[in-house]
This record gives C-alpha cells, structure tokens and sequence, in this order.
C-alpha cells in the first residue's frame, strides 16, 4: 500500500471510528487504540506534509490564534423560540396552532429535550464543511468555522449516501457533566479558575481566538434542524421527524432521545417524564422543544418577527433556595429603567452561586413585601435571571421597614418618573450616565446614525477615559484621540494568552472618524429614532417625519392632542413625546447635536389623518422589473402602508417578481392576494391621487 493509500485509510479508519463513538454511541476501539491510529497519522503525514488534506483528523487540533471574529450573514434567518413555562401553556400553543390549521383532530408533534448549550449553525458544500458559525442576533452570527473544526464529533466530510449540494444544519454545542466536572477537577489541580457550568465553558471554549485551546475542551454537538438545503437526492424532506433520521447517516450527531407526540396530551406526558429525570439525563436541560412534524403545516403557519409559530421551548420549573434579603438597590438600565435589585447573602441555585436577585419593579416590592433582612425564596426564571418568589414571613426580624424606591435618579439626581398605568418607575434624562452606554450604542446603529465601527468596546472606553458624555461629544473627537485610544484585545505571547490594552491605531481611527463626520447628515426620521425616545421606532419616527416634513422644531412644540391627530400615534406616544420634549436636559442634548452639524432634508408636512395606505401590510418576493425592493419599501411606508419580510394572515398584499420563491404558495394557501408589479404600481397611483 502507497503513502496516498494508507494516508486514506487512516483517515477513513479515524472518521468512521468518531461516527461510532458521537453519532452511534457504539464505539469498536478502545481510547489507547483511537490513539494509535492517530500518532501513526500524525507521524506519516509529518513525513509527507504536501500530502495533508484540510479534512484530515490532525487539523482538528487548533492553529494559531486568529485576530478576531469574522461575521456570518445566515441565508435563512436562526429564529428564538416562545416558551411555555407550564403545561397549560403548552395546550395552549397547541389550541393555537389547530385553530390556525383549522383543524380539530390531533396535529403530530416532534418534541425532544432542550439542551443548555449554544446554538450553531453547520454549512456544508459537496459534502464538505465550509463554514460555522454562532447565532447571534438571528440574522448574522459569529464565524466559528475555525473552532468548530475541533470538535471531534462534527464530520468535515459527510459520510453515506449522496448527500445535497448544499446542508446547512442548525445544532446545539454542549458538554456533559461528567467531563466538564472532569475538566475542572484538571483545572484544579493545575491551579488554573474553575469554570462556572457547562453552558457558559461550551459557549466561551467556541469564541476563543486561540482555536488550539478550544480543541482541548470536551465538546459535543446535537445537530437538530435544516437551514437551507440545496440539490438534495431525494428532493427535501417532508418533515421534522425524516430530517433527523437521514442526519446519522450523513455522520451527523442528533439526539436519540427525541420522540414523535401525536396530540399534546403524549407532548405533555413526555415533557412530564423528562422533567421527572432531568437530574439523570447525561447533559444539563432546561425544558423541551416542540415542533410541528410537517413542514408543509409549518410553513403554513409561518413565523412571527423573531420565533416561529410552528415551535415552542417547554420551560421547566425552576430551581429553588432559600437565603437572606442583605440590602435592596436601585438599579438604572440602560433605558432608564429603575429596577429594584436585591442584594441576597450567596446560595447555589441550579448549580449557579446566585448573590443578586431582581424584584421587578415597586409593584411586585409591595406584593410580596420584600424587605432587607428578609428570608426570601428564590429561583432562576427560565434557568436564567434570579428572582425572588416569596418571604419567609415566620423568619422576618424585628424593626425591619418596607422599601420605596428613591424619588430621584441614583445615578444623576434627575426626578424619577412613573408613566400612569405602566409599572416601571424611568428617569428619562438622556444624559443620565447609567443609560449614556446604551444611549450611544442606539444613536450609533443601524437604523439610526448607523456610525460604522463604533462598537461596544470603543463606547465603553471613551466612556472610561472621559472623552464622551453625550452622544453629542462623539462629534468632536480628535483623530489623535481615537487612534491612541486603547481596547483591550486578547494577545498571544509565549507565557500564554492575556488580555491587553492595545492603541486602535490609524487605520481604524481614520475610518472611524470618517463615520462619524458621514452620520452629519442624516434623515429627521433616522435623527428621532436615534434620539431613543420610549415608544418611537423605525416606523414612527417615519410617520413622524412625513407628519412634520422634518421641522424638528414643530415636533418639539407640539401639543398631545396635535400629535394624536396623527394616524399611529396614540395617547403613549404622544404623551411620552411631550414630556422628552419638555425636559431640559433632552433638550439640550438636541441643541448640542445641532451645533456639532447633524442635518436633514426638509419636506412639506403631510396632511394629518390616515394616509391611503394605512393598516396596509405588503410582502415583497421576487425581483421588480422598475423599481428596487428598497424604493417599493419606501414607497409603500410613504402611503402609511407597512412592509413585512413574511406572509402571515395578516399580510394584505404579496407582490410577486421574477423567480418569485415558495411565499407565493403560502399566501394562496392563506388567502393572501397575490399581484404582479404592475397590479401594485396601478396600488401607488391610486393611492398617491394618480
């Protein structure tokens, strides 16, 4: 046998014997042989280095440290899931999604367990791994790619039978207890921190830059659900429960603890069940996730703006402990928000040493009578944020008081605020300094400002050093200043990984300082929503242009009955507007924006009232022939109409282009009106009075 021939079969004796072990949780070779295989690889390979493949097993270990994190633009955005926290709401999602079926016998559900870990996203070209990556927001994510190559039970080849052109595979990245616990017991002996829990080290180990440390750590991955899929043999699959299977033979880990539910009364057992050995299963989970099994009724019921209707996570009941109330603080979000936030004497809860608990709002104080010295029970919501459930009264101490949030803003002294009918107490001041950080993110993104390259880290430092108070001082920023502004960066050095402050340096100071001066000149809509004034987004501060053509001004002296006579602006809105208006200290960031030059087009003011297309919502699918998706969208939202990315029954128009895609058959099976270009231009004339 040639070096090229063994160096294949090696390979392939590698690979078959990590399907095995991952996917079929029957391995045939113990770990020394494993280990074997791969030294004989390693060291043949190393004699013959032209002939390493970017498939072979060695490259799983890690190379040298990348700069940083590139982005990912999924093709098909990865939505959340709604939660049940209960069986009842289960039934409900159940009554729902029959109801949207129109249907009274029982609709046949995938459910499996709901793991603890990150959510990834696998891309495969011709069978080969191309590409991975996080999340993130839904529509573009973290590239991982890199990291991901570690992970031994992810095939960088699919393996069987002829698999499509293009996979994209949505999955789940995780460890089990047992060697995480093991993990950390090596760490300890080490005398290196102890990590936390499981979720939180598989989700650190994926965005390490030093991908060589990530190819140390025991990760696993449960792969769950398709993206995009392209030149499959088969033609697709028809459903939820036929995706799964076909994975394993692809080389493909799923979860063989999943099950097929006809009706939601065998959902609900199962969710029973599992919450009954939650402790027993290998890996940490916090609820079940059920699925529609068809995936022609899922597209049928579509999905709203961030989770499918289709889906939801069955959250289980939280973990519990008791512990003491030590003192209770007013806490300032970003928004302005005040929430009152214990202070609690430390206690484990769901394996997470919990020292601080939210108490919501005043409200919720006066309900359960919170007060410091308290004995208090306490759990995470959704196994996430800690929150108090009730008093122990019987172990109350003597003399305590009960507690009232402050009158004034802890943070800049300014008068606190509670809208009537809304239980959160606000401090509406802009230049508040416990909201400036999230003040400036908002002002800077997309749908605002969009200043390019002024990200968290870059706030969080001229914050820090003094050089920006107000969104407003971001205009004058020296060049000088921001190319020897320093962010912490992770750099890699013989005695190991650190964390250093690192100058940002010409290049990005030039090109940040050039976004900055760009973001001048903007729209009066774009200007209002960066403002972040409660209740005002995109869409309002558009309706609030064409209703004042611009005249920034006239929006500020309006009265609320002048704003409520515009169609979408309601009571809130126009009351919240009025009280921003009316504050000093707004009004004064806005005097310093317009002096550091922040200009707009100005137009005539629309007629107050309903525009012609108000309460209208339009789906575009397909390419226009006249016009671009962006003008269409304009031109629709300039009618008062709004514009969606998905059908759903209440969509009342798709306008189908060229090579319009598969929205075209769902709105017919919703009874959506479909119409060509010209049928909707014929729409904007008559609208406009043409």
């Amino acid at each position: 046998m040639g070096v090229p021939e063994r160096l294949a079969e090696l390979r392939r004796q590698i690979d078959s014997h990590n399907i095995l072990y991952y996917v079929h949780d029957r391995p045939e070779i113990s770990d020394a042989g494993y280990d074997r295989l791969m030294r004989d690889l390693q060291a043949l390979e190393e004699e013959h280095p032209e002939l390493i493949t970017a498939d072979s097993p060695t490259q799983r270990v890690g190379a040298a440290p990348q700069s940083e994190l590139g982005t990912v633009t999924h093709r098909q955005p990865m939505l959340s899931l709604a939660n049940a926290m209960d069986t009842a709401e289960l039934e409900a999602f159940d009554g729902r999604v029959r109801k949207e079926l129109g249907r009274d016998d029982p609709v046949e559900y995938l459910a499996e367990p709901k793991l603890d870990g990150l959510a990834v996203e696998l891309v495969y070209e011709q069978g080969r791994f191309v590409q991975g990556s996080t999340r993130g927001d839904g529509v573009t994510g973290e590239d991982i790619s890199a990291n991901l190559r570690t992970i031994r039970a992810i095939p960088l080849t699919l393996t069987g039978s002829r698999s499509p052109d293009l996979l994209e595979v949505r999955g789940e990245v995780f460890m089990l207890r047992a060697e995480f616990e093991a993990m950390n017991r090596n760490r300890a002996e080490a005398g290196e921190p102890l990590f936390a829990n499981p979720r939180n080290s598989a989700a650190g180990s994926l965005r390490m830059l030093d991908t060589r440390i990530t190819a140390e750590r025991p990760l696993r991955i449960y792969c769950y659900g398709p993206g995009v899929i392209e030149g499959h043999p088969a033609g697709g699959f028809g459903s939820q429960s036929a995706f799964l299977e076909a994975l394993p033979g692809w080389g493909l880990p799923v979860n063989p603890d999943y099950r097929l539910c006809r009706g939601i009364a065998e959902v609900v057992a199962f969710y029973e069940e599992l919450e009954a050995r939650r402790e027993t299963v290998p890996y940490d989970i916090d609820g079940l996730v059920v699925k529609v099994n068809a995936y022609g009724l899922q597209q049928v019921l579509g999905q709203r703006s961030r989770s499918p209707r289709w889906a939801v996570a069955g959250k289980f009941k939280a973990q519990q402990a008791t512990t003491v109330v030590a003192d209770i603080e007013a806490s300032v979000g970003r928004t302005g928000a005040v929430t009152p936030v214990a202070h609690l004497e430390p206690v484990e809860v769901g394996g997470v040493t919990v020292s601080r608990a939210t108490l919501h709002n005043q409200d919720e104080i006066d309900r359960k009578d919170v007060r410091i010295g308290d004995t208090v029970l306490v759990q995470r919501a959704g196994d996430v944020i800690p929150e108090v459930v009730q008093v122990i009264t019987a172990k109350r101490p003597r003399g305590t008081k009960p507690y009232r949030l402050p009158e004034e803003c802890p943070a800049c002294g300014h008068a606190l605020y509670r809208p009537e009918d809304e239980v959160v107490t606000r401090c509406i001041n802009a230049a508040c300094p416990a909201q400036v950080q999230g003040r400036i993110e908002h002002f800077a993104s997309k749908g605002a400002l969009d200043i390019d390259g002024l990200g968290t880290k870059i706030i969080a430092r001229l914050l820090a050093t003094g050089q920006v108070h107000t969104v407003a001082d971001l205009y004058s920023l020296a060049y000088d200043d921001l190319a020897a502004l320093e962010i912490e960066r992770t750099v890699h050095t013989k005695e190991g990984t650190l964390q250093k402050q690192v100058p940002l340096g010409d290049k990005v100071a030039s090109k940040l300082q050039a976004a900055i001066a760009a973001s001048r000149r903007t729209t009066f809509a774009r200007f209002l929503y960066g403002l972040g004034i409660r209740n005002v987004g995109e869409h309002l501060a558009k309706v609030l242009e064409r209703a004042f053509g611009g005249d920034l001004q006239a929006l500020l002296a309006a009265k609320p009955e002048e704003l409520q006579a515009i169609d979408e602006v309601g009571p809130i809105v126009a009351e919240g507007l009025v009280r921003f208006a009316a504050d000093e200290a707004n009004r004064g960031l806005i005097d310093a924006l317009l002096e550091a030059g922040l200009r707009w087009d100005r137009t005539e003011p629309a007629v107050t009232g309903p525009l012609p297309l108000a309460g209208k919502r339009f789906v575009f699918t397909g390419t226009l022939e006249t016009m671009s998706r962006a003008e269409a969208q304009s031109a629709v939202e300039a009618l008062g109409g709004r514009v969606s990315s998905g059908v759903s029954k209440k969509t009342d128009y798709l306008v189908a282009g060229t090579g319009a895609g598969t929205k075209a058959a769902k709105a017919e099976a919703l009874g959506v009106a479909v119409i060509e270009e010209e049928a909707f231009r014929d729409i904007l004339k008559g609208a406009d009075g043409g």
